[in-house]
């Protein structure tokens, strides 16, 4: 079982190693992000020597997450794959393509994203339709591309990436199975895993109730079940614990601690090859 860093983005990459070891987890899951020491392989390979806990997956960088990186997805992608060669991580998770390129607005507080909803974003979806395949040819490191979620403006739905639909998402060879972002379709888990027909490579772990990446065991999605069918299944990959920072309660130091041995506990239960 994996901890994502993207779990305690609140806190220091070396503290949610410190943390991730305490609790017993058995590696991490990188977010690469705006913390330069996120994307530094000798800092993390010294953290993952320290704490002896392995990097076993990268998620590739959103956009906004990482300004000195560069913009378009597959040569995110290429940075992230270098990355995990040199730490020896098993996988990459890439997120489905947005339907619309963006630019981006910098303002004294936050950096926003402004679609151009006057054409489509023909770069990144000729990368993963004509590029990607090739790539992964080439390296031994899996690129898992993640079912992304169902977003809702004025309550209605919106869906801002291309291929997010389960028929369209399992077109890749590679796939990771997010839970909470089935949940935003009203989807099963379950049901999606089965659909993938074995191609699910990675999962992120974490619950919904409305609100998206809560604990695996408080939320709507009937998450045991989910880790028994897998594990019944004979799944492989890593399973990585991805919640939010206010789910996991990461400023109230107890809290974060407690709640970090109650989500381990609940997957070790359920989850047994």
């Amino acid at each position: 079982m994996l901890l994502s860093t993207g779990s305690l983005h609140l806190c220091g990459t070396q503290h949610v190693f410190e943390l991730a070891a305490e609790a017993g987890f058995d590696g991490l899951e990188v977010l690469i992000d705006q913390r330069v020491d996120t994307w530094q392989p000798g800092y993390l390979a010294r953290q993952s020597a320290e704490y002896g806990l392995p990097v076993a997956c990268l998620h590739s960088p959103f956009l906004l997450n990482v300004p000195h990186w560069p913009a378009a997805e597959g040569d995110r992608v290429a940075r992230s794959l270098e990355l995990a060669e040199a730490l020896d991580a098993e996988v990459v998770v890439t997120h489905l393509p947005v339907r619309w390129p963006y630019s981006i607005l910098i303002t004294p507080r936050s950096r926003v994203a402004l679609p151009h909803f006057w054409r489509r974003n023909g770069k990144d979806v000729a990368w993963f339709e004509q590029q990607l395949p090739a790539i992964q040819a080439e390296t031994a490191v899996v690129i898992a591309v993640e079912i992304m979620p169902l977003h809702r403006a004025l309550g209605w739905p919106v869906n801002v990436h291309v291929w997010n639909t389960l028929a369209e998402w399992i077109r890749f060879e590679h796939l990771t199975l997010d839970t909470t972002h089935c949940g935003t379709w009203g989807v099963d888990p379950r049901a999606a895993y089965d659909r993938a027909d074995g191609r699910v490579s990675h999962i992120h772990l974490s619950n919904f109730d409305g609100r998206e990446h809560r604990l695996p065991h408080q939320g709507d999605l009937a998450l045991d079940k989910f880790l028994r069918h897998v594990a019944a299944d004979g799944y492989q990959g890593h399973i990585s614990v991805e919640t939010s920072p206010d789910a996991m309660q990461a400023e109230e130091p107890v809290r974060l601690k407690e709640n970090l041995a109650a989500s381990l506990a609940f997957c070790r239960e359920h989850y047994r090859r």
